[in-house]
């Protein structure tokens, strides 16, 4: 291979390897939660920077399958999160 080739292939896998790490350092928390929505509950498992970014995010995942349109994912979004449990990595 030539040089010029093998530098390409090191400065892609050196910046490839600095975005992996950089995102999973910003994920500090990990969090399970459910969510019940007209009767139906769905759980989720998400990571955030601490413990309320990660549960916002839980119950915006666990909406997903619940929610219908807009209107109802919104209105899922702003529900509490049931039965919590979060951990820090």
């Amino acid at each position: 291979m030539k040089p010029s080739t093998l530098l390409t292939l090191a400065a892609i896998a050196g910046f490839g390897g600095l975005l992996l790490y950089t995102t999973l350092q910003a994920q500090q928390v990990e969090c399970t939660a459910c969510v019940t929505f007209k009767g139906a509950e769905n759980c989720a498992t998400a990571s955030g920077q601490d413990s309320l970014e990660a549960l916002r995010t839980v119950v915006n995942t666990a909406c997903g399958p619940l929610a219908t349109g807009m209107a109802e994912s919104i209105q899922c979004s702003g529900l509490p999160p049931q039965r919590p449990q979060c951990r820090t990595r």
